[in-house]
C-alpha cells in the first residue's frame, strides 16, 4: 500500500517542494493550503490531493484530515509546515500581530497535530514532522516573535516525542537555515515609525544582515534540499529528533553547541551588526 503524507502550507516554498518530492517518489500526498483554487503546479500530479486548510480555522483542519483519510485510506506522515515570520522591533508589535504569529506557528501546528493523532493512535503508527528552523535554537535581531514561536515548537515537539513513543508514533524536527523561498516577501513587518530611537539600530542591522546573507549564499539550501532532509526524516525509524537542513544551519547550530551564551552572542553581533 502506498504511503501517504499530509502537508500543511503547500502553496509555496518548502511545503510545495516537499509535496513534489514525495509525489515523485511514489507517495500519496494530501497537499493543504488556504487557497487551493489558485494552485497550478501540484494539480499535475495524479497522486496529489489538494484541499483547503487554514490552521486558524479548526473546521477546515478536521475536514481536510478526514478527506485525506477517505481519499487514501490512511495517513502515515503529518508534516506541519504552515507558518510565517513577523519582522521588526518587538515594541512596535500590536496585540493582534503577536496573537496571529503564535496562532499560526504554534497553536495551528498543535490543532493539526491533535486532529491527526487519533488516526495515528488507532493505527499504532505514524510520524509527525514539525518544520522548525535554525531560529528555534538560535536568534537574530528583529525577529523575536518568530523565534519565540520556533522555540515553542522545539520544546513542544521534544516533550511530545516522549509520550507519543508509547503509541509507536515518532516526532521529528526539521531545522532549516536561510532558504531561497518567499519567506521575507510573506513576512509581516512591524511598523516602528513612531519609535525613532530604534532607527540607528535597525538601519545597521538591515545593512549588515543583507551582507551576511550574500556572503553565506553558497551555504544556503534550496527548498528541494530541505525536502530531501524531510524525506530522510520520514523514512528514519530511529529516535533522532532534530535534523538541521542546509550547511549554514549545520555550522551555526554547531557553534551554538560549542560556545557559551556570551560567546555566541558576540559571534552573532559580529556577523549581523558588525
Amino acid at each position: 500500500m502506498m504511503k501517504t503524507i499530509l502537508i500543511t502550507g503547500t502553496s509555496t516554498g518548502i511545503g510545495k517542494a516537499t509535496a513534489k518530492y514525495f509525489a515523485e517518489r511514489g507517495w500519496n500526498v494530501a497537499a493543504t493550503m488556504r487557497s487551493p483554487e489558485k494552485e497550478t503546479e501540484l494539480i499535475n500530479y495524479n497522486n496529489v490531493f489538494i484541499t483547503r486548510m487554514d490552521v486558524q480555522q479548526p473546521e477546515t483542519i478536521d475536514r481536510a484530515v478526514n478527506e485525506a483519510i477517505e481519499r487514501f485510506g490512511q495517513v502515515n506522515v503529518l508534516m506541519n509546515n504552515a507558518g510565517y515570520g513577523a519582522v521588526g522591533v518587538f515594541e512596535a508589535a500590536t496585540e493582534q500581530q503577536i496573537h496571529n504569529q503564535f496562532d499560526v506557528n504554534v497553536f495551528g501546528l498543535m490543532r493539526v497535530t491533535q486532529a491527526v493523532l487519533p488516526h495515528f493512535r488507532a493505527n499504532q503508527n505514524g510520524v509527525i514532522i514539525n518544520i522548525s528552523s535554525q531560529g528555534g535554537r538560535i536568534t537574530f535581531p528583529l525577529t523575536s516573535l518568530y523565534h519565540a514561536t520556533k522555540f515553542a515548537v522545539e520544546g513542544f515537539s521534544e516533550s511530545l516525542s516522549y509520550e507519543l513513543a508509547s503509541q509507536n508514533i515518532r516526532v521529528k524536527l526539521i531545522e532549516p537555515g536561510i532558504v531561497n523561498t518567499p519567506w521575507y516577501s510573506a513576512a509581516v513587518c512591524l511598523n516602528h515609525e513612531a519609535l525613532s530611537d530604534y532607527n540607528r539600530f535597525t538601519d545597521l542591522f538591515n545593512n549588515q544582515f543583507e551582507k551576511f546573507v550574500q556572503n553565506n549564499a553558497h551555504l544556503q539550501a534550496p527548498p528541494e534540499a530541505v525536502a530531501e532532509t524531510i524525506y530522510k526524516a520520514a523514512m528514519d525509524e530511529s529516535d533522532q529528533l532534530r535534523y538541521p537542513a542546509g550547511k549554514d544551519a549545520e555550522i551555526i547550530l554547531k557553534k551554538r553547541a560549542q560556545l557559551s551564551d556570551e560567546e555566541f552572542k558576540a559571534y552573532v553581533k559580529n556577523q549581523v551588526l558588525g
